[in-house]
């Protein structure tokens, strides 16, 4: 038994764009149905979403039954212990956040790792490791394991070009609301100063040849980060979707309402 390919890897490299979707909801029920919606991968917030350490097994579980869709796990830090729960879970994909320096990032890639390259323990009988069938998993694990780090802060960019060359490290995700706390524009993202902090990393990342990521949230803010070379783009959060499906639905019924006479 082989172990899976990670298909976003895969295309990353390609330089075929990915196209997902932020699960901030807890329970793998809603999970599962974003999956099966036809987005190219799904990210399981357990940063900011309802989702504690043991919720994310069931969660990757219900996204493996979407092959199509890859589920990619942000975890509220980079501890290198929690890194390793989330491998042996299964987790191919990781979002760290909040990544400033190159010396974090290369701690990153060695918690993600087997010795002598980094510090991931191994376990055996891990969801992983295909229960300990898959055929020399310890040897190719990092093949199929994609690194994302978040650039967020005024220091993150300072160093930008060290944190993308690190060996390791498949790609970088702009966080434009912390980027712009980080510059003085604590929630406004739009403000000028942001958008070209935003703008110029992007062409700093497409000079290096790295993926750049990011979360837009306005058709606008898409089609400027995709003219701006955004190679994985998330373009909803499924709470902000139910709430903005639930207040159009209110207001359409009380129109409705209101223009019906009385019986």
């Amino acid at each position: 038994m082989k172990t899976p390919e990670n298909l976003f890897k895969a295309a990353l490299a390609r330089g075929e764009h990915q196209l997902g979707l932020w699960n901030s909801l807890g329970g793998s029920a809603i999970t599962e149905q974003l999956a099966s919606c036809g987005y190219d991968w799904v990210l399981i917030d357990a940063e900011h979403g309802i989702f504690e350490t043991g919720d994310i097994l069931p969660a990757l579980q219900a996204v493996a039954a979407y092959p199509a869709t890859t589920a990619i796990v942000r975890p509220p830090s980079g501890d290198a212990a929690l890194i390793k729960r989330l491998l042996d879970f299964g987790a191919q994909s990781l979002l760290i956040p909040y990544v400033q320096t190159a010396e974090e990032a290369r701690a990153l890639v060695a918690a993600t790792r087997y010795a002598p390259a980094g510090i991931r323990g191994f376990a055996g009988m891990t969801r992983a490791t295909r229960f300990g069938k898959a055929e020399g998993y310890a040897i190719n694990a990092s093949d199929q394991i994609c690194l994302l780090v978040q650039a967020e802060s005024r220091t993150a960019l300072d160093n930008l070009e060290e944190i993308a060359s690190v060996d390791g490290v498949d790609g970088v995700f702009i966080g434009p609301a912390d980027l712009a706390a980080s510059l003085g524009h604590p929630g406004n993202p739009d403000h000028p100063e942001v958008q070209d902090a935003i703008a110029d990393a992007f062409g700093r990342l497409r000079r290096l040849g790295v993926p750049a990521g990011i979360l837009a949230l306005d058709p606008e803010f898409t089609r400027r980060s995709l003219a701006l070379g955004s190679t994985f783009t998330a373009v909803g959060v499924d709470s902000l979707l139910l709430d903005s499906a639930a207040v159009q639905l209110e207001r359409e019924a009380r129109g409705w309402i209101a223009a019906t006479p009385a019986p």
